[in-house]
């Protein structure tokens, strides 16, 4: 424990503490995302669009919840600002989805990448572009809303 506050001190005084911890559970979103897609796949012997909808849609909720939590520490002063940054978060997550179906198709099908090196690709670009999301149109601290 000694080390993980040690850690976390120095990261802080970085600023880097934020990306470190959205970059954790990013990551963990990501093996949930990549788990659920064999598994749909190979057990279930859904199609690519199925399979990547479903691993999509519980990476999702993972990340919401993680996100609100332990990334961003949001806090909703009522069930209505629960819903609305809920609402944020999907818009924003079915942005990202358009960006990894798009890229999922191009390297699959169009380039000829393997469906592993196209998803670890992918997802790659997709927690970048959901961490500024969640950063500059989701999770926004109220001192600094306008």
């Amino acid at each position: 424990m000694k080390y993980y506050l040690q850690f976390k001190t120095k990261m802080k005084r970085r600023h880097l503490w934020e990306v470190f911890i959205y970059l954790f559970f990013g990551g963990l979103a990501t093996v949930v995302n990549f788990v659920i897609y064999f598994f749909a796949r190979d057990a279930f012997n859904l199609n690519l669009f199925n399979s990547n909808s479903i691993s999509w849609l519980a990476a999702v909720l993972f990340a919401f919840v993680t996100n609100k939590l332990w990334v961003f520490k949001s806090e909703s002063e009522n069930f209505f600002e629960l819903i609305i940054e809920f609402g944020k978060f999907i818009f924003y997550r079915i942005v990202s989805y358009g960006l990894d179906m798009g890229m999922m198709f191009l390297f699959v099908d169009s380039l000829e990448i393997t469906d592993f090196w196209a998803k670890l690709i992918t997802q790659v670009v997709v927690v970048i572009a959901n961490y500024l999301f969640s950063k500059l149109f989701i999770f926004k601290s109220k001192d600094k809303v306008v």
